[in-house]
């Protein structure tokens, strides 16, 4: 259940008989044809889809995160890390004052993860405490899902093109782009970035077959509710 569909009244309620939480985090960035809000879109929807069973409530997405080398393509927005880590830990703050205990953060974007290493270092002056944070896309089960599909899988590739991420009216290329050389990123400016990637895949086919798809997801979300369920 998201917390958009729930008064302060209804949490207060929730947290008298349990005390987790979901919060996803994403960014605002380039994703070639997909939406510029993918990372966002699918971080939030797996946590969604993980939950609802669980009665377990979802925060609304964090969608900026750190992209600094996409910043020549319109539409990306990157915060400093400093400023997402502030982010990241006020929201921690809130959460632990109302009494939730165990929270999940649901990652949907590589770049964010120095906030895994805020929130390890964060819970450790708070006693009872307990955050996990989570990248549901490179997870094991996933990740070996994605891997049994087609090992040519990258960003802005048919891994994260699924119907929700899609835009109407937009085709997806249908032939298979090169892998990028991924060193070749390394210390390189935003332009020419985008000089090197053009319409910003970083290869492999653009889509794939939409049954793989939700096979891929099932994977995903079952994954995420185990670890919204188990081993607190």
């Amino acid at each position: 259940m998201k917390i958009k569909d729930m008064n302060w009244m209804q949490v207060e309620d929730y947290l008298k008989r349990d005390d987790r939480c979901v919060v996803p985090i994403g960014s605002t960035e380039q994703h070639a044809q997909l939406s510029l809000l993918v990372d966002g879109i699918l971080a939030e929807r797996v946590a969604t889809d993980a939950a609802e069973p669980l009665r377990v409530p979802v925060f609304p997405p964090v969608n900026y995160g750190i992209t600094p080398y996409f910043r020549a393509y319109p539409g990306t927005v990157s915060l400093r890390v400093e400023t997402l880590l502030h982010i990241a830990e006020d929201i921690l703050e809130c959460l632990a004052e109302h009494g939730f205990k165990r929270i999940l953060i649901v990652n949907g974007h590589g770049g964010n993860s120095p906030v895994k290493a805020l929130a390890e270092q964060w819970v450790t002056h708070r006693a009872g405490i307990r955050v996990k944070f989570h990248n549901w896309w490179n997870a094991p089960k996933t990740l070996a899902k994605v891997k049994e599909i087609d090992p040519a899988a990258s960003h802005a590739s048919w891994m994260e093109n699924f119907p929700w991420t899609r835009l109407d009216g937009v085709k997806a290329p249908t032939q298979q782009k090169p892998m990028i050389d991924l060193d070749r990123m390394s210390g390189v400016n935003a332009k020419d970035i985008r000089k090197l990637l053009g319409d910003g895949s970083l290869g492999g086919y653009y889509e794939r077959p939409d049954e793989e798809m939700h096979a891929l997801w099932a994977v995903a979300v079952a994954e995420t509710r185990a670890l919204i369920e188990h081993n607190w």
